[in-house]
């Protein structure tokens, strides 16, 4: 159990993901005549927003080499919660082919996980804010649904719903002429992820065989098997990620015997 040393960078993973849904955001600014003089890429970084505001409040003068420009973006995760509503069973477990040599890996259900997102927006005009603003929410009615390689050795990926909480606003125009406006608008997400344990070698193996035995007597405790259905893979050898069909055969019988599992013969 514990001290099994895995790392799925899962939370890495989803981290990365939220972030490219933001790394393309342009703002435009036109003449009178409605003509595009200024397209700007929004700049998109994993910071705090603390910091961003000390920049902004601490180089008030843009024309500076060092100041920072606007419009600017900045997000960074700022919790994790247990989502009970998304809870499974905690033993029952699973099995996937791995990515590289096609062995048979066993997996627990994944645990439910919520991380929270802060998205920070700071511009010096209102309309740059509104722009980006429009081009962010049509998107999420509440949520948008990110597809992301969770467990890469085994291929498992998940939709993970990322769901826009609220928005709020701040304008600090107040103070004098040296000091600089600070426009932010705050977006607050949630990322519904999931986590997942070790990956471990399949102790059963493949199931390459499927007997099914059928009765009619209505008495299970005394019913003999009547029909028998059996399936196998063709060929016999063929692996999960083969092109590979089945064999079935049907037998009928009126021996009034029954098949032991354990014995693995009629009895």
């Amino acid at each position: 159990m514990l001290g099994t040393y895995f790392y799925h960078e899962i939370i890495r993973r989803t981290i990365v993901a939220f972030g490219t849904l933001f790394n393309n955001i342009h703002v435009q600014h036109r003449d009178n005549d409605g003509n595009v003089v200024d397209d700007i890429k929004v700049p998109l970084a994993y910071a705090p927003m603390q910091k961003f505001l000390a920049k902004i409040q601490q180089q008030a003068d843009l024309s500076k080499p060092v100041a920072i420009t606007l419009p600017r973006m900045s997000f960074e995760m700022t919790g994790i919660s247990y989502d009970p509503t998304r809870k499974t069973t905690a033993t029952k477990t699973f099995k996937a082919v791995a990515t590289s040599g096609g062995d048979i890996r066993q997996v627990y259900l994944p645990v439910p996980y919520n991380i929270n997102f802060q998205l920070g927006l700071y511009v010096k005009l209102n309309d740059d804010a509104l722009q980006v603003t429009e081009q962010i929410l049509p998107y999420f009615q509440p949520s948008f649904n990110l597809t992301v390689d969770l467990v890469s050795s085994i291929g498992e990926k998940k939709d993970i719903p990322v769901v826009l909480n609220g928005i709020s606003m701040q304008d600090d125009y107040e103070g004098d002429f040296s000091s600089r406006r600070s426009l932010i608008y705050t977006f607050d997400f949630t990322a519904k992820t999931y986590l997942f344990g070790p990956v471990a070698d399949s102790s059963e193996g493949l199931i390459r065989k499927v007997q099914v035995d059928y009765y009619s007597d209505t008495d299970t405790s005394t019913a003999k098997r009547e029909v028998r259905y059996t399936a196998v893979p063709d060929p016999i050898d063929a692996d999960p990620s083969d092109d590979f069909g089945f064999s079935e055969t049907i037998e009928f019988f009126q021996d009034s015997k029954t098949y032991s599992p354990t014995q693995q013969k009629d009895i």
